[in-house]
């Protein structure tokens, strides 16, 4: 079994369970209740499932601060990496 980078808190997680890993480009699903800057999120750690979605912490460069989110709100980007 492959175990994912251990992060904050976090560990024994494994790539199985979450679709994206860290380090990842994705993009954030717009949504009407959750106002968020558009363009690439690079994924920064993997967090626990709640409600049966993996979650994650990302970040956008158009914003200072970081976001935890669900797998359901993630699609992968057509963008190879975080600074393209």
């Amino acid at each position: 079994m492959r175990f994912a980078r251990r992060c904050e808190g976090v560990t024994g997680m494994t790539d199985r369970t979450h679709k994206f890993e860290v380090g990842q480009t994705v993009d954030l699903i717009q949504s009407t209740s959750r106002p968020a800057a558009s363009g690439h999120y690079e994924i920064l750690s993997l967090r626990p499932a709640e409600g049966g979605s993996p979650q994650y912490r990302i970040k956008s460069k158009s914003e200072s601060h970081e976001r935890v989110v669900t797998e359901n709100d993630l699609i992968l980007s057509t963008h190879r990496n975080f600074d393209g």
